[in-house]
């Protein structure tokens, strides 16, 4: 999961700096990330993943960081199983 998160976010992103480069927990947002390139990101990662990001957890918090937007795919995928 971390690894096609940081690819899509290498692909749509935009970041001025090397995704390779950035730790999990990196501010994403202090090192480039965009509205629109969030928005391009989560419709990037709906299709990757096939699930869709309910309207709760669209927001800044769930794509801060890396590790943010695994902890954020884990809870849709979870609540996804449990249906």
């Amino acid at each position: 999961m971390n690894e096609t998160i940081r690819e899509l976010l290498a692909k749509l992103g935009g970041l001025p700096v090397p995704v390779t480069d950035l730790a999990d927990d990196a501010d994403l947002y202090a090192v480039g990330l965009s509205s629109f390139a969030s928005v391009q990101l989560m419709l990037g990662i709906e299709e990757a993943f096939d699930l869709e990001f309910p309207d709760s957890l669209l927001n800044r918090k769930s794509f801060a960081s890396i590790a943010a937007i695994e902890q954020t795919l884990t809870q849709i995928l979870n609540s996804k199983e449990a249906a």
